[in-house]
């Protein structure tokens, strides 16, 4: 029988964007598992935030130049891919960021990430990223940065402009750089064949190792849970067919609700007993039952109303009177068969005393 696990994680390094873990004692097998399933997700699935396009004043495509600028446009993209964000608030769609630096007659100028104007949404984790460098002292750097919410890696040509001279970047939005992981064998008692895990995490410094090794833990849950319920929604639909049924109600034996011997026969060829098995059928199961007709069916729902066992005004939803018409219909059908004209007797009956009580009243009326 396999036991729920019992394996227990251990931090045992940790530095700057760095966490290396020990994950033991795991059932034979399950360090692969584990580990190649965790780093897929933390390399793919974990959300952040990334530039996407660029639009630099006076370029019109990435293979230009910028006058007074030494990088050209193809540097200058590289670099901005380079610069890591993360998400501080709710993003809709895409932030702007815009970027103005003047030489102002300085013979060099180094224009950095810290010079961009970022909006509140996003806060910037490597200023010093280096962007451009203006060589002339009247050189001017006007740029737009669009700013992009997403999880993986998304191509340049993937990536939507809306105008002339937007130039869309490779956007990495993936926090992690690196995963690895290492799988021993150790010991549990006599057995030597148990797994341990060690796995190591190195992020880019917007989300820590220990929330992105959790997070992806919960992904890969939120997936083996459809899993783990896609049979379970008939059952539970058995189950809670009656929530007003105590599971001691619903073994109770029929015969205790003091029915007929003609109803309880029928519904005993059929190994029906209990009531729990009557409160999960409808009234046309019931009545496809050999000589369970409507008048059967009637008795059944008042015993069940009389001991609490049906909601308020379930009994008085019955429509009687429908079912007899569809019985008489099936009964004019083909007469020859048993349980039609049994049907079919009960429904003269039934229609005979309905009769009697109405001259009965007219009677009294006069």
């Amino acid at each position: 029988m396999f036991e729920k696990p019992q394996f227990q994680i251990d931090t045992i390094e940790t530095g700057l964007n760095y966490g290396r873990y020990r994950i033991e004692p795991l059932e034979p097998g399950y360090g692969t598992t584990i580990g190649n399933a965790l780093r897929r997700i933390l390399l793919r699935s974990l959300e952040g935030v990334a530039i996407s396009r660029v639009r630099i004043d006076t370029v019109w495509h990435e293979f230009s130049t910028v006058g007074s600028v030494r990088e050209d446009v193809t540097e200058i993209v590289l670099n901005l891919k380079r610069i890591r964000l993360k998400r501080m608030l709710e993003m809709n769609g895409e932030v702007r960021a815009h970027l103005y630096v003047r030489a102002d007659g300085q013979p060099e100028r180094v224009v950095t990430a810290g010079d961009v104007s970022w909006p509140t949404e996003v806060d910037l984790i490597n200023p010093d990223q280096v962007i451009a460098t203006i060589d002339a002292p009247d050189g001017v750097l006007d740029m737009d940065i669009w700013v992009t919410r997403d999880r993986g890696y998304r191509p340049a040509e993937a990536q939507e402009t809306y105008a002339l001279g937007e130039i869309p970047i490779d956007a990495i939005f993936t926090p992690i750089q690196k995963v690895n992981f290492v799988v021993e064998h150790t010991r549990v008692g006599q057995m030597v064949d148990y797994d341990r895990l060690i796995f190591e995490i190195l992020t880019d410094g917007t989300i820590e190792p220990d929330d992105a090794l959790a997070r992806s833990a919960e992904i890969l849950m939120d997936h083996a849970r459809i899993f783990a319920d896609f049979n379970r929604q008939g059952r539970d639909a058995a189950a809670g067919a009656s929530p007003f049924i105590s599971d001691e109600v619903q073994n109770k034996a029929l015969a205790d609700l003091g029915l007929s011997p003609r109803v309880l026969n029928a519904l005993r060829s059929r190994q029906i007993d209990k009531v729990g098995q009557i409160l999960t059928m409808d009234p046309d199961q019931l009545l496809s039952i050999r000589n369970f007709g409507p008048r059967s069916l009637t008795e059944l729902r008042e015993k069940l109303a009389e001991f609490g066992y049906l909601p308020e005004g379930e009994v008085t939803a019955f429509d009687g009177a429908g079912y007899l018409d569809q019985a008489e219909e099936a009964s004019d059908e083909d007469g020859e068969d048993a349980d039609t004209q049994e049907v079919a007797e009960a429904i003269a009956s039934l229609r005979a005393s309905g009769a009697s009580g109405n001259d009965g009243g007219e009677d009294d009326a006069v």
